[in-house]
């Protein structure tokens, strides 16, 4: 069996005893490769998906090690083609991330940077941190957290966010518990985000969460609210965010994707106030793919289930 494998990652699939690969995830396969019967996906330009699609006819898996296969399911593979997601290589890499843009933002460290940028001490920043009547504002401790999209990478936040003392509901399409904390469904996600001071955002793209975070969603959650997405940028409405923020209703955001990336230089939300901004790096690391990918292409040759399976 050939199997490609892209120049973005090393791979160790030295437990496989077939033919594997090295391709460019930028150029198109190349013809004397075209024969092979699984993909390995990570990093890819549309343009490369789309040409794997429709040039590679022995395909029978394609393997995305990112935890949201939204872009391989748009690049017009055969319905007779497996897809399988990264699921769970992200999930600890994510959710350190978003912690620390949570953190980041709740304690402002975006304005203490730019003090430190500028010598000075921000004596204003430490009156109102230390204001009783701002207390809950600075702190985790005692905050609602939402988290908006609750598998495995929820699974592996939670907890840590809990340890710190806050209270932690999740969002999801069914309700009850998960991992140890309640979950509410769509019918009671408003009334939780009027009493939610941090909302984190962990959805997929898919036609039902384009948008997501509109201005229907901020309008409910207090202006004290700070809103973190490491999940997709299509799932925010990005001029929506921009108004909340420029207006004063919403005190903070941190976003680690945007819709178009890389975020283009004359992008609005650069010079957006209280936003921080990383570049897509909160899941830059997937572990685990080895083995993952081994136990895929072991369980294609003989017929058992694929793990993480989402088409096909």
């Amino acid at each position: 069996m050939k199997i490609l494998v892209p120049d973005t990652i090393e791979l160790d699939l030295s437990n496989l005893d077939d033919n594997v690969v090295v391709y460019q995830v930028d150029r198109p396969v190349p013809a004397e490769h075209r024969d092979a019967e699984v993909l390995v996906v990570w990093r890819n330009t549309a343009e490369n998906l789309a040409d794997a699609a429709k040039e590679l006819p022995s395909l029978k898996l394609v393997q995305t090690l990112a935890a949201g296969p939204d872009s391989v399911l748009a690049a017009g593979f055969a319905d007779t083609v497996a897809i399988t997601s990264g699921r769970s290589l992200h999930d600890g890499p994510v959710a350190e991330h978003a912690l620390a843009l949570v953190l980041a933002a709740v304690r402002r460290l975006d304005e203490l940077m730019e003090s430190q940028k500028e010598s000075t001490w921000n004596q204003p920043y430490n009156a109102e941190q230390s204001n009783p009547a701002t207390g809950q504002l600075y702190t985790l401790d005692g905050a609602n957290v939402t988290i908006w999209g609750f598998g495995s990478i929820a699974g592996r936040l939670a907890p840590l966010l809990a340890a710190l003392g806050a209270k932690v509901t999740g969002v999801a399409s069914s309700k009850g518990e998960r991992y140890g904390f309640p979950v509410v469904a769509a019918d009671e996600f408003h009334k939780v985000l009027q009493s939610t001071d941090v909302l984190i955002s962990i959805l997929p793209a898919t036609a039902e969460t384009a948008d997501a975070l509109n201005t229907e969603v901020l309008a409910s959650l207090p202006a004290s609210a700070i809103f973190v997405n490491v999940g997709r940028g299509a799932t925010v409405d990005e001029d929506a965010l921009l108004a909340a923020l420029r207006e004063g209703r919403l005190r903070a955001a941190a976003l680690d994707v945007t819709k178009v990336e890389p975020l283009p230089a004359d992008s609005e939300l650069w010079t957006a106030p209280n936003l921080i901004i990383t570049p897509h790096v909160a899941g830059n690391r997937p572990k685990g793919s080895g083995p993952l990918v081994t136990a895929n292409v072991t369980a294609l040759k003989e017929g058992g289930p694929l793990t993480n399976q989402v088409a096909g």
